[in-house]
């Protein structure tokens, strides 16, 4: 059993608030549960309405399926483009 744990770091232009923020990040978080087997949390930055850091985990047998589920996250969160940019992402296999 592998764990995966993608960590998105996202900037948010088209947020002037906290509960815009909100929004914009309620939409990517069940957007992406419909679609993935996944678990996802904002984890940084709660308190900034601009940015903000979320934290994707998942489990299979086996880092092949880790990697292509966090690559087919990545590509739907570049294509769709809400109202944020991809700042940076991190990988981590366990």
């Amino acid at each position: 059993m592998k764990i995966g744990i993608l960590v998105i770091e996202l900037y948010l232009s088209q947020s002037g608030s906290l509960k815009q923020k909100r929004f914009i990040l309620q939409k990517i978080k069940d957007r992406l549960r419909n679609k993935f087997n996944i678990s996802i949390a904002e984890v940084d930055f709660q308190d900034k309405w601009q940015r903000s850091v979320i934290g994707i985990s998942c489990i299979y047998n086996n880092e092949k399926m880790i990697n292509s589920t966090f690559d087919r996250i990545i590509d739907l969160l570049e294509k769709a483009k809400d109202g944020y940019e991809i700042l940076k992402k991190d990988v981590e296999i366990i």
